[in-house]
């Protein structure tokens, strides 16, 4: 579980295939800022731009971790096998920390594709087509995370390819997150809010038969 709250910002240092064929994935080293992994333990979880991902090993000296990703995981991320890309990082939440973002649970729900990132006045207006799939769950002023980011939506607009909406970026979230390094055309990790997911699955069952009880004696 985490909250959307960016720890640290890090570097995929190299990147390793596990097997010689495309079902095989790859093992990512991860290089942080120092003393990042200080708390950090052998078998916790650490989002990398928003997925969820198990530590398998630690280099302190070299303020590296690495990962094993699957091909399956690769297949429905973007930017996790890219040498020397920026990651979002977040570790998993405590029980005692502050919910400063909103529920996130490090599992991706689809790619986005940037549109637009421009300054607007001292922020920085970021667009993001979102599959259509996902139409349903982006609403006006609700939450939705970006490459590990909490986010909240200023505009939503549906057209034939997607849903596009419209995020307002502060200066200390473009300076302290690999968000700042987007482009238009880039490929973004995205996952919606919870309570959204939890809504469209009660509203689903709400247009359900409701069984009859047997009344037989």
């Amino acid at each position: 579980m985490f909250t959307g709250i960016i720890t640290g910002v890090g570097r995929i240092a190299a990147v390793r295939n596990l097997g010689s064929s495309s079902s095989h994935g790859k093992r990512l080293s991860i290089a942080v800022p120092p003393g990042y992994l200080d708390d950090v333990g052998l078998g916790d979880s650490i989002a990398l731009n928003g997925a969820c991902m198990t530590v398998t090993s630690l280099d302190p000296a070299q303020q590296q971790f690495t990962i094993d990703i699957s091909a399956e995981s690769l297949d429905k991320t973007a930017g996790l096998a890219e040498e020397s890309a920026s990651v979002n990082l977040e570790k998993a939440l405590r029980a005692n920390d502050r919910l400063g973002g909103h529920i996130v649970s490090g599992h991706v729900d689809g790619i986005g594709r940037v549109t637009r990132f421009a300054p607007v006045g001292e922020s920085w207006e970021l667009r993001i087509l979102a599959p259509q799939a996902l139409a349903r769950f982006l609403a006006y002023k609700g939450s939705i995370t970006i490459n590990g980011v909490s986010l909240t939506v200023n505009t939503v607009t549906d057209n034939a390819e997607g849903s596009e909406i419209s995020i307002n970026l502060i200066p200390h979230t473009v300076e302290n997150t690999s968000l700042g390094t987007l482009k238009e055309g880039s490929a973004v990790n995205l996952e919606i809010d919870t309570v959204a997911r939890y809504v469209e699955r009660m509203l689903q069952a709400g247009a359900l038969p409701v069984p009859q009880k047997d009344s037989t004696p």
